[in-house]
């Protein structure tokens, strides 16, 4: 009866273990969600120098870009709540 519960105890913990490296996994994808769009920004200036009379359209493709990347760096974070609170 006692092998249960250790049993029992070693796989809650593994699951916890599980749990927090997913969270962390998360929190990375979300760090790299936040460098890309620092790198997008840069080439979108870069752009904008050479052809200054294309800064509309490149700024609009940047921003779309933007929020493409912001949202999945959001949902990244969410899931490392969801996961770290288990």
């Amino acid at each position: 009866m006692n092998t249960f519960f250790q049993i029992m105890t070693q796989t809650e913990f593994f699951a916890t273990g599980l749990a927090y490296l997913g969270a962390g996994i998360s929190i990375l994808a979300a760090g790299l969600a936040g460098i890309g769009q620092g790198l997008a920004a840069a080439r979108a200036v870069e752009a904008v120098g050479r052809q200054p009379e294309a800064s509309g359209k490149i700024t609009v493709t940047m921003i779309l870009g933007q929020a493409m990347v912001e949202t999945s760096g959001i949902y990244a974070l969410i899931i490392a709540f969801i996961l770290s609170s288990k």
